[in-house]
């Protein structure tokens, strides 16, 4: 096996393309990558890429011919610490390039020196210093393979969706109106999230999501709003944006896992970390608009500091409601005899998980690299279980929560 670690210190960052993405230079990113757990490795005739990054943020891949390319977009990761790295090690990779292309995305592109075609691409997180790792395995292909799969990662014009994409108009909550539940199928569009097969954790967390709907619908008197009903990319700021101007209750993320080694199953409920948490609001308070920040609080005029202090407070009075929830989550699907994972609760960095007064938890619903979990997500009948299993924690979220806060006012 011949690998080339992605690491040269203080080396300089070279251009993607001359028809592609501007001269590379300084920019505040969301995620930086980590040369130290980056690299390419070869393998026989097939080639990895492995990309740790500090965040998990939307990415895409895609392939393009004369010559035969591999390219990775991301939602601004700084790739500075790349380098200028050395492949001459390497047979089937023969340049690697970075770079800015289009507003707020950046791009890696690796060079082959003959046609390859995906065997797997997915993005493993939950690391416990938040980070995320993106592979992607490539091998041999016939050459009309390789054509198809570059004819299915063409885009008119190349278009890159704006980060601050526009969100519905602020919406408040009727008193005794409602529930608002706000479901978030994770990545879309550009962002496919895990594949395997030809089959996407953005697709199929959109059909869990709209079978999430349907059950509370069912089942109670909600209304549910979705961050996204169609495969199209959303940012996170505009996820969160979408359920405070939605008047969400409460907020669930969906998500489909997957690791590098091994065999995993069953579910997990995610909540924020603590660690994460006070980093996480003066991020919120410096990015994003303050009227979508805290609900029924006009922080339009304070500076960061005080923003900041008032959040605290809410996430403080919200924390234990979350952990409710996550907890009822972890109990509807036991109640109904869905698989969870050994370590059924977790707390993690989640960008979705930050606003500081919605109760909040990112579910990762399966292992989308195991083959008998893949099953699962694609059963009409195992997304009907599952859905059942977070309506009936909903619902019994909401009864507990409801009584406590009426004593809590008493």
């Amino acid at each position: 096996m011949r690998a080339a670690l992605l690491f040269m210190a203080f080396a300089l960052w070279g251009a993607v393309m001359a028809s592609g993405p501007a001269r590379a230079q300084d920019f505040s990113a969301l995620a930086r990558i980590d040369p130290a757990r980056s690299g390419v490795e070869e393998s026989g005739q097939g080639v990895r890429l492995k990309l740790t990054i500090s965040q998990p943020v939307p990415y895409r891949v895609r392939l393009l011919a004369d010559p035969p390319r591999l390219v990775v977009d991301f939602r601004e990761v700084d790739f500075a610490p790349l380098g200028q790295p050395d492949l001459s090690s390497l047979e089937q990779v023969v340049a690697l390039r970075s770079g800015r292309v289009g507003p707020g995305w950046t791009r890696l592109v690796a060079e082959l020196s003959r046609p390859l075609g995906f065997g797997s691409v997915h993005m493993v997180t939950g690391a416990a210093d938040g980070s995320a790792r993106v592979e992607v395995a490539l091998e041999p292909v016939s050459e009309a393979q390789f054509a198809g799969q570059v004819k299915r990662g063409e885009r008119p014009s190349d278009v890159f969706p704006n980060p601050s994409a526009s969100a519905p108009p602020k919406k408040r909550p009727e008193a005794g109106g409602p529930m608002v539940v706000v479901l978030d199928p994770g990545h879309g569009g550009v962002d496919p999230g895990a594949t395997r097969g030809g089959v996407t954790e953005a697709d199929l967390m959109l059909a869990f999501a709209r079978d999430v709907r349907e059950s509370l619908l069912r089942s109670g008197d909600y209304e549910v709003v979705l961050t996204r009903e169609d495969d199209s990319f959303v940012s996170l700021e505009t996820r969160l944006t979408i359920a405070r101007r939605a008047g969400a209750h409460l907020f669930i993320s969906l998500h489909a896992d997957a690791v590098e080694e091994g065999i995993a199953r069953g579910a997990q409920v995610y909540t924020l970390s603590d660690e994460a948490s006070s980093e996480a609001l003066a991020k919120l308070a410096y990015r994003h608009d303050r009227e979508d920040i805290l609900g029924g609080a006009d922080l339009s005029g304070t500076d960061d500091q005080v923003a900041q202090a008032l959040m605290e407070i809410a996430r403080r009075e919200t924390a234990p409601r979350t952990e409710a929830l996550a907890e009822a989550v972890v109990a509807g699907f036991r109640a109904q005899g869905v698989r969870l994972h050994r370590h059924a609760r977790g707390q993690a960095d989640f960008s979705v998980l930050k606003l500081p007064d919605i109760p909040a938890v990112l579910l990762e619903a399966a292992f989308l690299s195991t083959e008998s979990e893949l099953e699962k997500l694609q059963s009409a009948a195992w997304r009907k279980q599952a859905a059942d299993g977070i309506a009936a924690a909903v619902a019994n979220w909401a009864a507990e929560d409801a009584r406590l806060r009426a004593l809590i006012r008493q």
